[in-house]
């Protein structure tokens, strides 16, 4: 229809219009009116159901014919049914776009909304459960039970959405009352009364077993603690991490799109013109799935910039990766984009920094194959690196376990976690320091998790004693001694957690090592962890 329009507004000006000055005049307003068409189509029409490599060739894309063409092809790669005259994927998705237009704007366009968005993308859902005005509730056993007064809410159920799974559950919370509902991660963010000391608590808040304080909203790490879980009654699938990545699904694009770099992995070349730094963390969430936090870093300078439209300079580099285990399987497979932008006065500053990557993988216990590959997408130059990844099995609760040893850039709270943030763990972001390489007015970050701490029954809580070490071959260089816990960030039934900076400005240049000794005052056990750096001179 859109192309009728212009077609029919081309006609007009031509028989129209005088010719001579005003002909210049008629040519700028129509191509206007063409350049406006394809901008809404990309940046509206089918803003959810693009890739990124689609969106990418029809920006290369310099004419209105090859643009059509692509527009075409583009409908005919979804046609369900390509011997049928119309496009029923084309005419459902625009009805859908209409309906949300019609019944979910609030201030701005319906599609624009993350009910919009859903509604776009998957259709009406098998199920709505409808507040619009919010008030008195009455929250089911799953979420605590007591009663409360809540924001306008809804929740959508679809029994099922193809790859991402079955029941899935979407609500969506209208916090100031003006129709915008949007996404909540948890399910106390609908409650109107969560700050209101006193009021709107749950069955174990009446009872005095817990305060509103307790509340894993405010603890994020109570989610994760399985004690917890079975004390509210809570439902697996309304832990924060399964509606994290039911949400991350939702989101993402699917299929894998760079085609040409999942080829890369399946001829088996190996060869590294383009540079990057990959290493990875194990932090168990159970005996049975560990999650492991994959980092990529790559140095500014290696990317290859160019002028954008808007007067920046951009560098843009693709990543595929895929996991598999022993027998060759195939166990994960992902890709994503890594974009720099900078203003031409700050782009050699920009040089100079670097960018990085985070992808969070659940795997289970046992042996597996990183492939990774790299594109500089002006440049053409494509990295690749193969390494080992290997999830200890078992989870021993005689005997204190750790995590990996992280050494981080930075670490700092970020309160309730943002839905799709890298390098969130708990309510903390930790950037890695991929190389361990640091300047001597660089604070060294450590980042720690502790397994099968004992709990003292009375006080409900852990004890523990940890050193600090660095060391320089067998001599201890630096000790730092927390006698009574003043580096837990916090714990989670037998889960803490240690985070400490330590000051390495008295470090000469050279090879040192981390070392950390935890232990257990209740359980009378010991463990130790530890992990390598380097100091560089400034």
């Amino acid at each position: 229809m859109r192309c009728f329009a212009i077609l029919l507004s081309l006609l007009i000006f031509t028989f129209t219009q005088p010719a001579g000055q005003n002909a210049k005049k008629d040519t700028k307003t129509a191509k206007e009116q063409e350049d406006n068409y394809f901008k809404e189509w990309l940046n509206e029409d089918v803003v959810y159901i693009i890739t990124p490599e689609e969106t990418a060739v029809f920006q290369k894309l310099s004419t209105p014919e090859e643009k059509e063409n692509f527009i075409e092809q583009f409908w005919a790669r979804r046609d369900p049914d390509p011997s049928m005259a119309n496009n029923e994927f084309k005419e459902e998705h625009y009805r859908r776009i209409a309906y949300a237009n019609e019944r979910f704007a609030s201030g701005f366009p319906g599609w624009k909304t993350d009910r919009g968005k859903i509604y776009i993308k998957f259709g009406p859902p098998d199920e709505i459960q409808s507040h619009p005005s919010g008030g008195s509730y009455n929250r089911a056993p799953y979420e605590g039970g007591g009663s409360t007064a809540t924001f306008p809410f809804e929740v959508w159920r679809y029994r099922h959405i193809d790859g991402i799974g079955d029941d899935i559950e979407i609500e969506f919370v209208d916090k100031t009352h003006s129709g915008e509902y949007k996404i909540a991660l948890y399910p106390d963010e609908k409650d109107a009364l969560l700050y209101v000391p006193g009021a709107g608590l749950t069955m174990s808040e009446m009872l005095g077993r817990r305060s509103k304080a307790d509340r894993a909203i405010f603890n994020v790490s109570k989610y994760t603690d399985p004690a917890y879980q079975v004390e509210e009654g809570m439902r697996a699938k309304d832990a924060p991490f399964e509606r994290l990545m039911q949400l991350v699904n939702l989101q993402r694009p699917p299929q894998i799109r760079f085609a040409d770099l999942k080829q890369v992995v399946e001829t088996n070349i190996t060869y590294q013109l383009f540079p990057f730094r990959v290493s990875h963390d194990l932090i168990r969430l159970s005996p049975e799935q560990c999650l492991v936090p994959l980092n990529v870093e790559i140095s500014n300078h290696d990317l290859t910039y160019k002028a954008l439209e808007n007067g920046y300079s951009g560098a843009t580099a693709n990543i595929y990766g895929r996991i598999t285990g022993l027998g060759g399987k195939t166990v994960q497979e992902f890709d994503d984009v890594v974009s720099v932008d900078a203003v031409p006065a700050t782009l050699e500053q920009n040089k100079k920094q670097k960018s990085m990557y985070q992808r969070m993988l659940l795997l289970a216990p046992g042996l597996y194959k990183l492939d990774l590959v790299i594109k500089d997408l002006h440049s053409g130059k494509i990295g690749t690196i193969q390494s080992r990844i290997s999830v200890p099995s078992g989870n021993d609760p005689s005997k204190l376990g750790t995590s990996s040893l992280i050494l981080a850039r930075s670490i700092r709270q970020v309160g309730v976690p943002k839905v799709f943030e890298q390098f969130i763990l708990g309510d903390l972001k930790v950037i890695p320091n991929v190389e361990r390489e640091f300047q001597p007015s660089d604070p060294l970050n450590v980042y720690l998790q502790v397994y099968n701490v004992a709990v003292d029954p009375k006080e409900l809580k852990p004890s523990v004693g940890v050193t600090y070490e660095i060391t320089a071959g067998d001599k201890v260089i630096q000790q730092v001694i927390d006698d009574h816990g003043a580096s837990v960030e916090f714990f989670s039934g037998q889960r803490v957690v240690l985070v400490k900076a330590l000051p390495i400005a008295e470090l000469k240049e050279g090879s040192y090592r981390v070392r950390v000794s935890i232990r257990d005052k209740i359980g009378n056990k010991e463990v130790i962890a530890e992990a390598p750096f380097q100091v560089k001179g400034s």
